[in-house]
This record gives C-alpha cells, structure tokens and sequence, in this order.
C-alpha cells in the first residue's frame, strides 16, 4: 500500500473535494443535537435529515458488495449499519468494525462575527461550523477509505461500518443495538473510531486512552420564593455558598485537585512515560492551543503533567448554572436556588457507574444548613485504556503516518469520552484498536467556532486505507 500512497492521497483529495465536503456543508446546516439537548428530536426531525443525508451519500458510493440500512428500534435514536464483504482474497470471517456519531453538541455562545454553528464557512484549511470533525465526517472518510482500496485492487477483511446518533448524550442506546447487532457484528479484529483528536495536524495520531465522566445537575434550594436580600441575607444561608461548599467536598478550590480518593486512579508507568514523549514533540503547544483571556496560564510549568492533568486526572468542570437571572434582569434579592451542570471528568480504570453513585452520596448526605439538595446524574460513562498495540499495527501506523503526513505517528492519550469504546473494549477484549479523528490544535470540539481540518481529513482517510489494507495482509 506504501507505493499507492499517492494515488491514494489523490483519490481522497478529489472525493473530499467533490463529495465530503459539499455533503458536510449541508450536514452542518442542520442542528442535529444529541437527545440529551433536543428532548423533542423526534418531533425537530434534525437527526432524522442527518441520517437521510448520509445514508443517502453513502449508498451512492462505488463499494463493491455495499449495503446500507436505518436501524431504528421504538423510540430509540436510529443506527446506521454498512456492511462490506471482504475483498483481495481476505476472508470474511474477519472483522473490522468501523465507527463515528452524527449527533451534536449545543450550539454555544461566543462564535466570531460570520461564522454560526449552523452556517459552514470555508476558511483556507478549515472548515467552521459545528459537528463537521465532531464527528459528521467519520462516515464519509470511512467509506472513502474502502472505496479507495477497491479502486486500487487492495485487499480488506469484511468490514462493518456504524454510526449512532446519541454519542454526545452518552449513548444510551448503543448498548441495545450492539446486543441486537451482535451475531452481524462478529466478533471484530480490528477496530477503528474516528471521533478522536490529534496533537497536531502534521502527523497520524493514535488515542490510547480516554477519560469517563460523571455528569449531573446539582440542585440547591433554600427558600420557595425569592425575598429582599436586605431582609433575608445574613439569615437565610445564600444557595450559592451552600453550592460552593457542596463542591468543596469534590474539588480543592485552590488546586483544582479532585478530593475523594475513589475518583482517582494509579497512572501506569508506560502512560506517564508516553505523557513525557508527548511533552517532547508537543512542547508549549499542549497549552498554546488554547484560547486564554488576559494574563491567564496554564495550571503547571510541567508539560508531561500537563498531559497527564488532561488524560489521567480526574478533574471538574461547572458547565452550566441555573436560577442565576443575567445582569440586566438581577434584583436585589436572594435567589431560592442554584442548580450548577457538573461534569466530572474520570481516569480512564475508574468505572463510571460506581463513581456517579459516590458523587450522588457525597454531595446529598449532610447538606449545609438542611438545604434541599439534590443530584440528578445523567447516563455515566466508563473511560478506556488501550490494549497494547501488536507489532503488525504499530507499524502499519507509522508506516501509514509517514506515507500519507511524512513524520512517524504518535501516540497519546485523550481527555474526552468515547462511551462505546469502553463497550467494546470489554466485549471484545482481544480486539486491537485504532481511535484517531481531525479534532486537533484550534479545532474547538463542543464551543465556538468549531472547525474540521480539512488536509487531515483527506490524509487520514488514505492513512485508514492503508492500515485496512495491511491489517489483511498481516
């Protein structure tokens, strides 16, 4: 496959061109949110016009023995299933199963002056708009991968392609479809997900390992109606505070560090020694990326601690607040209440089903003052940690990385979650994986002015390729 890199390259370049990139304008424009921020998708019908139009694409492509099909079981957000038979003499009884989401996140406040999480806007290399890297085009790069390999003469194993629609609420309803699909699944060699990042877009990245998280909103209500904060602070304890000593009990104010033991995990030695070659080839740029206001610095001086923070540290965020009236609209009253979004994220071995059920406790028990506290979690979602690779693999991806971007590929660990991920790590715990994807420097996955590299797209597309096609003749 090394001596058909560049038509390989060419042949996805003209197709992201002339396909992708259209079908992505129009897959932009639709606000397709994950159920988990569109509870009437159904009735919105965004997501259903999302399948339509990848299906649609996807069906029209030349993939010799190519089958699609829309899963949708009650009220369940749809499946789409692809299925292509293996080719070049590989056999079909084995298995790669492929993988990405076409559901979205919100659309966030703070997009520039033209661009809109609604509107695709082209910009030299990039294109903004939201949901085009996170993760609309994981469907079209893989089929373009295997039509790349049919065009070539280039063998694959049998090959089955699925895209969710609710990777972003957590994916409540993969586990059913997975059971039902099980006996079409097989049981995969190979599998690759293209729904993860890259530390820069100037080589093949590989994710090994990715975090969980415990989600939730957290309620505190300390009177039924709001009164004059002239006659009632100093009496009636503000939910506020009552919230910021609820958070003390999870979070050192001063550090950041994440206090109950159980919510932490021992790092292992060849991940922190990952995190350290990182640091090397990284440098500044693990922080540089982004986006600070003012004088504001990242939290160490420490690059390899700085990675470690970000893919094997438990730490918290305060992702939205609810009671809180804006500027214009705030009396001189204290507030009945204060809800706050949490998202926790976990270390890839912290399972977290158990961690939701700590938190829960944690922040209910004993409330300051007998304030009414309550924490409605929502789906929890178990982190992974990567199988080592085989040798065949790790060399096919440096091979690949250096056929279709020119340096060796590289390896880390992500921040974010992929819930299916640690579904199949344990359904098929001798599986190898490849979990890569575009979300790299800038790129700016969940808030404003989210954009997909389009280079990277067209290079990981021949490097999924190649690495199809070694994995059949390994």
């Amino acid at each position: 496959m090394e001596d058909n890199a560049q038509r390989a390259l060419e042949h996805a370049g003209r197709v992201w061109d002339a396909e992708i990139l259209p079908a992505l304008h129009t897959y932009i424009g639709l606000p397709a949110l994950s159920p988990l921020f569109d509870p009437d998708w159904k009735a919105h019908g965004h997501l259903d016009r999302a399948v339509t139009l990848i299906e649609t694409w996807c069906r029209s492509r030349p993939v010799p023995g190519l089958e699609v099909e829309v899963i949708v079981h009650g009220d369940r957000t749809p499946v789409i299933w692809m299925e292509i038979p293996a080719r070049g003499g590989a056999s079909n009884d084995d298995t790669v199963l492929l993988y990405g989401h076409l559901d979205k996140q919100p659309e966030m406040v703070g997009w520039r002056e033209g661009l809109g999480p609604w509107q695709p806007v082209r910009e030299g290399d990039r294109l903004y708009g939201r949901g085009g890297a996170d993760d609309g085009y994981a469907a079209f790069a893989s089929l373009t991968a295997l039509e790349i390999l049919a065009a070539e003469g280039l063998p694959h194993a049998r090959c089955v392609v699925l895209i969710e629609a609710c990777e972003e609420s957590g994916s409540p309803d993969l586990p059913h479809y997975v059971e039902q699909l099980a006996s079409r699944i097989g049981d995969p060699s190979l599998v690759i997900c293209l729904d993860s990042g890259c530390g820069d877009y100037e080589r093949l990245w590989g994710t090994t390992s990715l975090r969980g998280m415990v989600t939730g909103d957290l309620h505190v209500d300390v009177l039924r109606e709001g009164v004059h904060s002239g006659d009632a602070s100093g009496v009636v304890p503000s939910s506020f505070r009552v919230l910021r000593q609820l958070l003390a009990r999870l979070e050192d104010a001063e550090t950041g560090e994440i206090l109950p033991e159980a919510l932490q995990a021992p790092i292992p030695p060849d991940r922190v020694a990952q995190a350290r070659a990182i640091a090397t080839v990284l440098g500044d740029a693990v922080h540089q990326k982004f986006p600070f206001a003012g004088e504001t610095g990242p939290v160490s001086s420490d690059i390899a601690e700085l990675v470690l923070n970000r893919t094997w540290r438990a730490a918290l965020s305060v992702t939205g607040i609810g009671g809180v009236p804006s500027l214009a609209d705030a009396g001189n009253v204290l507030r009945p209440g204060t809800t706050a979004k949490l998202s926790l994220r976990l270390p890839p071995t912290v399972d977290g089903a158990e961690a939701t059920a700590r938190v829960q406790a944690l922040l209910e028990t004993d409330p300051p003052y007998g304030a009414s506290v309550r924490f409605e979690p929502e789906a929890p979602a178990t982190g992974w940690n990567a199988p080592p690779f085989e040798p065949w693999l790790d060399q096919a991806l440096h091979r690949a990385s250096r056929a279709c971007f020119g340096p060796d590929a590289a390896f880390m660990g992500e921040g974010g979650s992929i819930p299916f991920m640690g579904m199949l790590g344990e359904r098929f715990p001798e599986a190898q994986f490849v979990i890569t994807g575009v979300l790299g420097p800038g790129s700016n996955a969940h808030g404003p002015n989210e954009f997909l590299h389009v280079p990277t797209g067209v290079r990981l597309t021949a490097a999924v390729a190649q690495v199809l096609a070694e994995h059949a003749d390994r």
